[in-house]
């Protein structure tokens, strides 16, 4: 199922952005809620730790009594159905491969994977600890926000973006 049309591999960002355009109208008519994931992540975070903690504990915890309490949901099987589509693409169109160190890391900072997962984990605490404080995620804030032209939503859209070609630019930068 690999695309070989230049024209349809041109279309496909605008395609795949009115999909999920279309989406968000369509959960928000069904669902009753828009799009986003961070709340789904806090609840996945809290059914892992009430084997250990135990089911009051979690309960009674500020973080998870707050809107996290670990449930079956739209969030839950939109986190779920993201992940498995995502895998569904990759496998459909046979670009999967497991890749514990990208290229364009190994090019800037080694082939260290210790380093690469500690970044990796380190990136993505820092991203989730933020949408837990912003009270929204990027595809929450990002799309659901945006659509619904909030100002809060626009503001974090664009600082992210700013912040994102920042780190970019600093991160990997060319060697002269």
């Amino acid at each position: 199922m690999n695309i070989n049309c230049s024209c349809l591999k041109r279309a496909q960002p605008y395609l795949i952005g009115a999909a999920i355009g279309l989406l968000g109208v369509v959960t928000l008519l069904v669902a009753d809620k828009p799009l986003g994931m961070s709340t789904a992540i806090a609840q996945t975070s809290g059914a892992c730790a009430m084997p250990i903690l135990g089911q009051e504990t979690v309960a009674a915890n500020a973080y998870w009594s707050k809107k996290a309490v670990p449930r079956w949901d739209y969030s839950t099987l939109f986190l779920l159905g993201s992940g498995l589509g995502a895998l569904a693409a990759a496998l459909l169109s046979r670009s999967f491969h497991w890749e514990t160190v990208p290229s364009v890391w190994r090019e800037r900072f080694g082939s260290s994977v210790p380093l690469r997962m500690a970044a990796a984990f380190a990136g993505g605490f820092l991203i989730l600890f933020g949408a837990r404080m912003a009270d929204g995620c990027t595809s929450g804030h990002g799309i659901a926000g945006t659509m619904q032209l909030a100002v809060s939503s626009w503001t974090f859209f664009l600082v992210m973006f700013v912040s994102g070609v920042a780190t970019a630019m600093l991160m990997f930068k060319t060697k002269k």
